[in-house]
C-alpha cells in the first residue's frame, strides 16, 4: 500500500513552527534518577496512529501503547518528534533509541535496521454493493467479477497473483475506486479494512458493506508493523519483544485498540 506523505510532511512543518522540537516524558510521575531512558522517535502526521492534539502534545493509538510497553519494560521513555523522512537515519546516527512510528517491515527496510516483533497489522477487506450478498471472496467466487484496488500496492500484488480469472482496475488513491464502486462501474474493492470501513461509515459509503475478510486460503501477506531499532541493539530489541507479549497477554493491547479500531489489528 503505497501511503502519501504530503499531509504529513504539512502537520511536521506546523509542528516546527510551534517549536516542537521534543515530546514529553511519556510517564506523568518523576521516574526514578537510577531508571532507564529510551529515546523513541515518531512522527505525529499520521492519526489515529499518532498526531499533535490542540494541546501540542503526541497522542494516538502508538503513543498510548509505547505508554504501556514502557511500564512493562520499567523504564521511562521520552518522545522525540522527527520529520518522517529523517526518521531512519535519525536512528542510525543515535540521535534516538528506536522508532516507533507505523514503519512497516520490509525486506528493503531490515537491511538497514532491526525490528521487534510486529505490534500491529493491517487486515484487508472486500466491500461492494449492498445488493451483493456477503460471503464467499474465494477467488472462484468473484472469477468475472471486476475488482478495484490501489495501483503499485500489496493488495494489487495480491489480486493478480491469486485473482486471475478477475478484472482488475487499479487507481492512483482509494478514494477513486470507492467512487467507481460507488457509481457501479466495480462489482467490488479490494484494500485497506480501517480505510475501507471509513469510507462505509461516510454517507456515499451506505451504498455499500463488506462481502468479506481476505479468505484464509491463498493467505494475505498483512502489512506489519515493528519497533525500528538499531541491528546492534539486541537487548533492548528483546525488551520491545518481551513487552509487546506481556500487553497482549494481559488485555491493556485490546483495551487501547478498542479506543481507536473497531476491529483487530494484531
Amino acid at each position: 500500500m503505497t501511503i502519501s506523505r504530503f499531509g504529513r510532511r504539512l502537520a511536521i512543518a506546523a509542528g516546527l513552527l510551534l517549536g516542537l522540537g521534543m515530546g514529553p516524558c511519556l510517564s506523568q510521575a518523576q521516574a526514578p534518577a537510577t531508571q532507564p531512558v529510551i529515546r523513541v522517535a515518531i512522527e505525529g502526521a499520521y492519526p489515529p496512529f499518532n498526531f499533535i492534539d490542540p494541546s501540542n502534545e503526541l497522542q494516538g493509538f502508538e503513543v498510548d501503547l509505547l505508554k504501556s510497553l514502557c511500564e512493562a519494560m520499567k523504564v521511562q521513555c521520552e518522545l522525540v518528534q522527527r520529520e518522517w523522512d529523517g526518521l531512519v537515519r535519525g536512528l542510525l546516527d543515535r540521535d534516538y533509541d528506536a522508532i516507533m512510528s507505523s514503519v512497516e517491515i520490509t525486506e528493503r527496510r531490515r537491511k538497514r535496521i532491526a525490528f521487534s516483533d510486529p505490534y500491529y497489522r493491517v487486515p484487508a477487506i472486500f466491500i461492494g454493493s449492498k445488493e451483493t450478498a456477503p460471503g464467499e471472496v474465494s477467488p472462484a467466487a468473484l472469477a468475472g467479477k471486476t475488482i478495484g484496488t490501489t495501483d503499485r500496492s500489496d493488495h494489487e500484488t495480491y489480486l493478480r497473483e491469486f485473482y486471475r480469472d478477475s478484472q482488475i482496475e487499479v487507481y492512483a488513491k482509494p478514494d477513486e475506486a470507492n467512487l467507481d464502486l460507488l457509481v457501479g462501474r466495480l462489482d467490488a474493492v479490494f484494500g485497506d479494512k480501517r480505510l475501507l470501513t471509513r469510507f462505509l461509515a461516510s454517507r456515499e459509503g451506505s451504498c455499500c458493506q463488506i462481502l468479506g475478510d481476505t479468505p484464509k486460503e491463498p493467505a494475505y501477506r498483512h502489512q506489519s508493523y515493528g519497533v525500528g531499532l538499531r541491528k546492534e541493539d539486541t537487548a533492548l530489541r528483546e525488551q520491545f519483544n518481551r513487552a509487546i507479549a506481556e500487553v497482549q497477554a494481559n488485555g491493556t493491547y485490546d483495551q487501547i485498540r478498542a479506543k481507536y479500531f473497531s476491529f483487530d489489528i494484531k
